[in-house]
C-alpha cells in the first residue's frame, strides 16, 4: 500500500490582510508536500482560514460590512496569496463551511459525552487580539498601567458563563505523551518551552463565549459559541470526513505534520492533544513551529509601515527565487529577516551564479558541440564517479533531512553539489577538451547532465517553475521527473531543446542601463 502523508498549515485568521509570515508557512508546508509526492507517497495538503471569533466580528463591524461578506473577502485573499505563491495544497478549508460546523460539533459532542466538559462561570484576563485568557502571573504591567499578555497584547477582566474542558485532567498524560513522543514538538526549543508550560500546571479551559455570536453554536446550547480555537483546531479533522470515520481521507489521519508559527504552538501542542485525548482520537505526529519575521532588523506591524506582501516581493524578484530565499536564510524554526541586500545576493550569487550559470555553461556547450544531442556515458574517470556519487546520494541525505524538517540544511546539501559541479567544470575545462579531446569533453559534458538532473529534480519542491523550465532543458520528459525515476538512466541521443538562462541576474532599477 502506498504510503500516505498528511501536512496542515495553520488556518489563517481573517481578521487581517496576508502577509510574508504567512507565505513563509505555506511555502514550508509545500515544500514538504511536493517531496513526498516526488518520492512516491499518497500526499494530503490542507490549508484555509479561521475565520470565528470576536475579532473577526468587530474588524467586519469596523469596515461597516456583514461579517460572513468580510470573511468571504479576506479568505479569498488568502487563497489569492496561496496561488501567487505556487501552494499546491489539495484542499482549502473555511471554518464557516458546513462541513466544518458539523465537524466542530461532533468533535464537541464526542469530548462532552465523554465527560470532559462542563458548565461553569468564567472570570479572568481576557486578551482580545490573542483571543485567549491568561493568568495572573502571566502578565506584565506597563509605565502606563495597562496590563498585558505575554504576547503584548492588552488584557480586559472578564466573567461571563462559560462551558469549561477539563484540561488540568490532561496534565499527566500530556507530559508523559511528551516524553515518549520526543518529535511530536519541534524545533527542540519550543517543546522546552511548552514541556516547562505544562509542568507549571494546567487550568480548566474556558471553551465558549455569549458575549458575541459569530462562531459556531455550541451544541444543545446555542446561546453559547465555541471558543475560536476549540472551532479552529477542528478543521484538521473537518477537512477529512470527520465525524465519518469511514470517509475515505480519514485514511490520513494522524497528521503527519502541522506546520505552525511559534504564537499558536501553545494552542497546538497542548490544547489540540488534549482535545484529542479527550475524545478517543490519534494525536498528530508532529507540530513543527517556524520562526517569526522581521523586516531589515525591525518587528513588522502596521504601525511601522513595514508590513510585506510577498505577492509585491515576486512582482519584483519572481516566484522561485522567493520561495528559495525564504527557506534558504536561516535554518528553518529560527527567527528570520527579510533583508533586500540579502534576497538580492542569494538570487545572484547562489541562483544566477551558482546554479544558473552552472546550467548555461554546461548546455551552451551541449548544444554547440555536441549537436544538441545527450552524449553517451563513457568510461568514468575517478573524478567522474567522484562528482555523481556526491549528487546520487542527494535523494537519501533529502528525505532524512525533511523528515527533520530541516529545509534550510536540505538546500545546503543541495548547494555542496552545486559547487562540486562548478569545480569540476573548471577543473575538467570541456571548453579546451574540445579541441584536445572531443571524447572526453563530450564525457565531461555527459556527466554534469546527469548531477545536474539530479540537482533539478530534488530543488523541485523548492521551486517548482524554475526547475520545471530546467528539467525540460536537459530533457527529462514529464514521467521521468519524480525520485525514483533517477535510477534510471537518460537515454544517449536525446535531443535537448536550445538552452534558455534559468535565473537573470537581479540588477536594482535605478543603476540599470
Amino acid at each position: 500500500m502506498t504510503a500516505r502523508f498528511y501536512v496542515t498549515t495553520p488556518i489563517y485568521y481573517v481578521n487581517g490582510a496576508p502577509h510574508i509570515g504567512h507565505a513563509y508557512t505555506s511555502v514550508a508546508a509545500d515544500v514538504l508536500a511536493r517531496f513526498h509526492r516526488l518520492d512516491g507517497k499518497d500526499v494530503l495538503f490542507l490549508t484555509g482560514t479561521d475565520e470565528h471569533g470576536q475579532k473577526v466580528e468587530q474588524a467586519a463591524q469596523v469596515a461597516g460590512v456583514e461579517t460572513q461578506a468580510f470573511t468571504d473577502r479576506i479568505s479569498a485573499d488568502f487563497r489569492t496569496m496561496a496561488d501567487a505563491m505556487d501552494i499546491s495544497y489539495d484542499d482549502y478549508i473555511r471554518t464557516t463551511e458546513p462541513r466544518h460546523k458539523a465537524a466542530a460539533q461532533a468533535l464537541w459532542q464526542k469530548v462532552a459525552d465523554n465527560g470532559h466538559i462542563y458548565l461553569g462561570a468564567y472570570e479572568g484576563w481576557y486578551a482580545l487580539r490573542d483571543e485567549c485568557f491568561y493568568s495572573e502571573d502571566e502578565l506584565t504591567t506597563r509605565p502606563d498601567g495597562t496590563r498585558v499578555a505575554p504576547t503584548g497584547a492588552p488584557v480586559e477582566w472578564l466573567r461571563e458563563p462559560s462551558y469549561f474542558f477539563r484540561l488540568s485532567a490532561f496534565q499527566d498524560r500530556l507530559l508523559e505523551f511528551y516524553e515518549q513522543h520526543p518529535a511530536f514538538i519541534g524545533p527542540e526549543s519550543r517543546r522546552r518551552e511548552i514541556v516547562s508550560f505544562v509542568k507549571q500546571g494546567l487550568r480548566d479551559l474556558s471553551v465558549s463565549r455569549t458575549s458575541f455570536k459569530w462562531g459556531i453554536p455550541v451544541p444543545n446550547d446555542p446561546d453559547h459559541v465555541m471558543y475560536v480555537w476549540f472551532d479552529a483546531l477542528a478543521n484538521y479533522l473537518s477537512a477529512l470526513g470527520y465525524p465519518d470515520i469511514d470517509a475515505p481521507r480519514m485514511a490520513f489521519w494522524p497528521a503527519n505534520v502541522h506546520v505552525v508559527g511559534k504564537d499558536i504552538i501553545r494552542f497546538h501542542a497542548v490544547y489540540w492533544p488534549a482535545f484529542l485525548m479527550a475524545a478517543g482520537l490519534e494525536l498528530p505526529r508532529t507540530v513543527f513551529s517556524n520562526g517569526w519575521w522581521t523586516i531589515e532588523g525591525e518587528k513588522m506591524s502596521k504601525s511601522l509601515g513595514n508590513v510585506v506582501d510577498p505577492r509585491d516581493l515576486v512582482a519584483e524578484f519572481g516566484l522561485d527565487p522567493v520561495r528559495y530565499f525564504l527557506l534558504r536564510e536561516v535554518p528553518f524554526g529560527g527567527d528570520s529577516d527579510l533583508n533586500r541586500r540579502s534576497l538580492i545576493t542569494r538570487l545572484n550569487v547562489e541562483l544566477a551564479n551558482d546554479l544558473g550559470n552552472l546550467a548555461q555553461r554546461t548546455l551552451s556547450q551541449i548544444a554547440r558541440n555536441c549537436g544538441g544531442v545527450l552524449p553517451e556515458a563513457a568510461v568514468r574517470t575517478e573524478d567522474d564517479q567522484s562528482l555523481l556519487a556526491q549528487a546520487s546520494l542527494l535523494p537519501a541525505l533529502l528525505r532524512g533531512q525533511m523528515e527533520r524538517f530541516a529545509l534550510t540544511d536540505a538546500l545546503e546539501e543541495v548547494w555542496k553539489v552545486v559547487r562540486a559541479c562548478n569545480a569540476y567544470i573548471d577543473r575538467q575545462a570541456p571548453w579546451t577538451l574540445r579541441k584536445t579531446d572531443p571524447d572526453r569533453m563530450a564525457a565531461v559534458l555527459r556527466v554534469l547532465h546527469d548531477a545536474m538532473r539530479v540537482i533539478a529534480t530534488v530543488l523541485q519542491p523548492y521551486m517548482p517553475g524554475a526547475m520545471d523550465k530546467f528539467l525540460t532543458q536537459l530533457g527529462i520528459e514529464a514521467g521521468e521527473r519524480h525520485f525514483a525515476a533517477l535510477e534510471t538512466p537518460v537515454p544517449a541521443g536525446r535531443t535537448l531543446p536550445a538552452p534558455q538562462g534559468i535565473f537573470p541576474r537581479y540588477v536594482e532599477p535605478e543603476s540599470a542601463a
